[in-house]
């Protein structure tokens, strides 16, 4: 009797080990794949996009997080790149965006803005030009922009009806025409009055930073601009401690937080 139990615990050990070893298999998590994009636009904004680092490569990003210098402390933004939920920390508030509610949180006395309006506003000027891949957008080639005796390719990005908050605004591309990297950005306002506006304000990308293979900017400085003539530097900004991430960040960071719930009822 005894021989033959040897050779049932060999039997019933070996079981087990496949069991447990298909049971390791069975639980691994499998990396999502997203299809490729790069044949989805025009040849000329694929190249740009090439250029940054691919369309794909932010794709597979789930989590963009920058800082924004200020005088009084930075300015952390972190965005759902799926859902393009979005936090915005300094000293002073927070402010969110949970997919419904813009929110303003801790002493909301020091924001004096629309949280609705500002909560995407630096991450469309940050993530440039992988945000003018977004579904819905027509792409037209227009003049090119000369500044300073260079000449810098152009095209108009429009809007479908109903795309976004704002889909009467109007961007325009300028990008080098060796290197392909982006260099301004012409844009409209629309989403207070709703209508559409001839004003085009420009913004010039003054340098790039490598963000985990996203040629990201790091400095942005709003030019004067009128006619087509490109004129002094009014504003800049300079970005730092950016980082992006496949890694999906947590819903709850967006929300509002509980105790300001609390104190609006």
């Amino acid at each position: 009797m005894k021989r033959l139990l040897i050779p049932i615990a060999i039997c019933t050990m070996m079981i087990s080990c496949k069991k447990e070893v298909k049971s390791e298999k069975e639980i691994q998590v499998k990396e999502e794949i997203i299809p490729s994009r790069s044949k989805d636009f025009p040849e000329d904004i694929a190249a740009v996009f090439k250029a940054h680092g691919g369309i794909d490569t932010f794709d597979k990003r789930n989590t963009l997080i920058f800082e924004i210098v200020k005088p009084n402390g930075n300015e952390k933004h972190t965005t759902d790149l799926k859902t393009r939920h979005a936090r915005i920390e300094t000293d002073a508030y927070a402010l969110g965006y949970d997919g419904n509610e813009a929110w303003v949180a801790q002493d909301s006395t020091y924001f004096e803005g629309n949280p609705r309006f500002y909560h995407n506003l630096m991450f469309y000027f940050y993530a440039m030009p992988f945000v003018l891949g977004d579904e819905g957008i027509s792409y037209e080639k227009i003049e090119d922009l000369t500044v300073d005796d260079t000449a810098y390719f152009g095209y108009k990005i429009s809007y479908g009806e109903g795309v976004g908050d704002s889909p009467k605004d109007n961007y325009f591309l300028y990008f080098d025409k060796i290197s392909n990297k982006m260099k301004f950005l012409g844009y409209t306002v629309t989403y207070f009055s709703k209508e559409a506006s001839k004003k085009v304000s420009l913004v010039e990308y003054a340098d790039w930073s490598d963000v985990d293979g996203l040629l990201l900017p790091e400095t942005l400085k709003w030019r004067a601009y009128a006619d087509g003539v490109v004129g002094e530097v009014k504003n800049e900004v300079r970005f730092v401690n950016a980082s992006s991430s496949i890694e999906k960040p947590s819903p709850s960071i967006f929300k509002k937080p509980e105790e300001e719930k609390e104190k609006s009822l």
